[in-house]
């Protein structure tokens, strides 16, 4: 949906990241900020963890406690028009209760859910025994997730090693939970990177050749924060998935060399416009 610059006052689209914070900057929370801006949405957030990382590694993660994840939810809820919510790192059975609890009582029009397990590093970011509540209470509340291959692999139940398996994986996590499901193809071998989007019985396929990149940190967290602001614009899902997907591509294009590290290069689009 979009905003109504008539009834709110505000031609800008909100849009609220529910995640972890990433010291490094690259991706969490920091991230989907980034990302919000440069497609001209505004970014409200509610921090569900603090991490000590950078995209070589997580040496630390510091659960939030869930009242105050439920505080700043209900305070941004409360202060702006919200268009679009994501989730990203959720951590404990807890926090995701909160969260889908908010979900309901807060009459969030859209919810994107990114069911972040593991890092790229390698460090878990989200405990083992919440996996089952994730699954429970809020991927059925999602109008779409979007998991990775090893995601997928858990939520199914079984290997990914192909795109025919990851179509079959789309059609069978959207069935099982009810909602859509991208599954991203980035982790499979070759110069293609594909994704497909099962939405209500109807499968949809986006290729694009492999981006060059020293890094892609935080290019989960970016394709879902994508997808939630074109969905706060007022972008059909198919189409809104087909652009975060290009922008995401863009972003890796984009990366320029910081330090020891190439985070993405989210501003690329200049003004926002990226249509």
């Amino acid at each position: 949906m979009k905003i109504n610059s008539s009834e709110t006052g505000s031609p800008v689209p909100v849009a609220l990241t529910i995640a972890g914070s990433d010291s490094g900057g690259g991706a969490g929370i920091q991230a989907d900020l980034m990302t919000f801006a440069a497609l001209g949405v505004f970014g409200t957030s509610a921090i569900t963890c603090v991490t000590a990382q950078n995209p070589s590694s997580v040496s630390g993660i510091q659960p939030i406690d869930a009242e105050m994840v439920d505080r700043q939810i209900k305070a941004v809820c409360d202060g702006f028009p919200l268009a679009a919510a994501k989730t990203g790192m959720l951590y404990s059975s807890q926090i995701i209760k909160t969260v889908a609890a908010d979900d309901v009582r807060q009459g969030i029009p859209i919810l994107v859910v990114d069911p972040v397990m593991v890092s790229e590093s390698g460090a878990r970011l989200l405990k083992t025994d919440a996996i089952d509540t994730l699954c429970a209470e809020l991927i059925p509340q999602a109008r779409v997730i979007t998991p990775n291959l090893h995601e997928a692999e858990i939520l199914c139940g079984h290997g990914i090693k192909s795109l025919e398996e990851i179509r079959a994986a789309a059609s069978e996590i959207g069935d099982r939970f009810d909602v859509a499901c991208v599954v991203k193809g980035g982790h499979l071998p070759g110069d293609e990177v594909v994704d497909v989007l099962y939405d209500e019985g109807e499968e949809h396929i986006f290729k694009s050749a492999r981006a060059k990149a020293e890094q892609t940190h935080g290019a989960g967290c970016v394709f879902s924060a994508a997808i939630t602001a074109y969905l706060a614009r007022g972008d059909l899902l198919k189409d809104a998935v087909g652009k975060a997907k290009d922008f995401v591509r863009q972003s890796i294009l984009h990366a320029r060399a910081v330090g020891h590290h190439h985070p993405l290069g989210f501003f690329w689009n200049k003004a926002g416009q990226a249509d």
